[in-house]
């Protein structure tokens, strides 16, 4: 039984699965989309989201602990650079997985793993999405506005009913 597991193996080794994670994470940040099986598009967003966040504060300390996972030069400069400038006002959610047709040769789920500030098509909508910056309904202590001006009603003349008699 797997009570408590939350890590995802992979059917590898843990070093295994570091090695590949690390290389998928490189990839990712060097290409900013790359396709893979949906197990490890889901295992990978776990692992480079943190790694992501770390980019926001360029100082050394982040860039060590990055480099420490990584273990490439070309892909901290591309994070602490490029996407970090990009990134700094989004509070999480930095990769999309967008599920893909069935491989060919051996039926396994595939997935575009992808990061979100990067894609030109969903792109169009940036300005809405940076005006939204809350999904709550009314900011902290805040009352609802009571009208200021009281609003005129339009009285309608009564027309008395007239009877038909027949």
């Amino acid at each position: 039984m797997r009570h408590g597991d939350k890590i995802k193996n992979l059917s590898r080794t843990a070093s295994h699965r570091a090695a590949l994670l690390s290389n998928l994470t490189s990839q990712l940040i060097e290409h900013k989309c790359i396709t893979t099986t949906l197990a490890k598009a889901k295992s990978l967003r776990v692992y480079a989201e943190p790694i992501i966040t770390r980019s926001k504060t360029d100082n050394m300390h982040n860039r060590r602990i990055v480099f420490s996972y990584l273990q490439d030069k070309e892909a901290i400069k591309e994070l602490f650079g490029v996407i970090g400038d990009k990134v700094a006002n989004r509070p999480g959610g930095y990769t999309r997985i967008i599920k893909l047709p069935r491989r060919a040769g051996d039926a396994s789920d595939m997935a575009l793993i992808e990061l979100v500030d990067f894609n030109e098509i969903y792109g169009k909508d940036l300005e809405a999405a940076a005006a939204k910056k809350t999904r709550r309904g009314r900011k902290a202590g805040g009352a609802k506005k009571a009208p200021t001006a009281p609003e005129a009603v339009a009285e309608t003349p009564e027309t008395p009913a007239t009877e038909e008699t027949a």
